[in-house]
């Protein structure tokens, strides 16, 4: 009896973290994204949140009304989808969310800055790299 409740316990564990070792299928937010270089490292602006915001899952940041957020892609916008931003969180006050880089809807935030123009249309998938 007590082996059977073993393998049921077991077996309800595998089951559990079986999504985690196959993934989560998550919908592509759009297939080009403008960026200021090939690596989309560099800032294209900085920009103040209008209005606080709640990331539905893993790729979004929070954002909270009047914090300012480094910007350094811009999704293009496709049919049925809203439009997105990357970038990071800026400020002291939110040290501990500092370096994250996620998305967030661009129509909640301003843009108070711009240092440099989002003129380069790079892809959205993973790139093969080369060895030489």
């Amino acid at each position: 009896m007590k082996q059977h409740i073993y393998l049921g316990v077991l077996l309800a564990c595998l089951g559990l973290t079986c999504p985690l070792i196959t993934g989560i299928f998550m919908d592509k937010l759009a297939s080009k994204k403008l960026c200021a270089d090939d690596n989309c490292v560099y800032t294209i602006s900085l920009a103040r949140a209008e209005e606080d915001y709640n990331a539905p899952d893993c790729r979004f940041i929070n954002i909270k009304k009047g914090q300012l957020i480094y910007v350094y892609s811009k999704l293009v916008k496709e049919k049925d989808s809203g439009e997105f931003w990357a970038g990071s969180v800026y400020g002291e006050q939110y040290e501990d969310h500092m370096g994250t880089v996620g998305y967030f809807p661009s129509s909640l935030v301003s843009e108070q800055h711009v240092y440099q123009e989002a003129n380069k249309t790079i892809p959205t998938t993973v790139r093969n790299l080369q060895k030489p």
